[in-house]
């Protein structure tokens, strides 16, 4: 079992920036692909960003990309969104996912992770 929990959600104005992190405990944090998605009131679960286990392949959806990075410190069982240049439609719960079932590819999928966090609310106002 893996749990993990997000922070660093808030309010902010258009075109600023917030970075969102998730500490994990439970399992190996290494052995984790992990991933961020978004989700807002009566719309399906969005895709974000993903990272391999180590590090070294990061995924983006085209509606993020060049703006948000995704990275993890696995050191400190971490990782972490960086969101720059926000707009108001990137208003949503963003939460991360954790998935250790595949060895040699990333998720992308909601239905392929595992584990959930609870979720933090981002706001951007105009």
């Amino acid at each position: 079992q893996v749990q993990l929990v997000e922070s660093g959600g808030g309010l902010v104005q258009a075109g600023g920036s917030l970075r969102l992190s998730c500490a994990t405990s439970g399992r190996t944090f290494s052995n984790y692909a992990m991933g961020w998605f978004r989700q807002t009131p009566g719309k399906e679960r969005e895709f974000v960003a993903a990272i391999s286990r180590g590090g070294g392949r990061t995924y983006y959806a085209d509606s993020v990309k060049g703006r948000f990075a995704i990275s993890r410190d696995n050191a400190k069982n971490t990782v972490y969104l960086q969101m720059n240049s926000l707009k108001p439609e990137d208003t949503a719960v963003y939460f991360c996912a954790a998935d250790g079932t595949r060895l040699y590819y990333t998720p992308r999928g909601g239905s392929e992770y595992e584990y959930w966090g609870q979720g933090t609310q981002v706001t951007v106002s105009s």
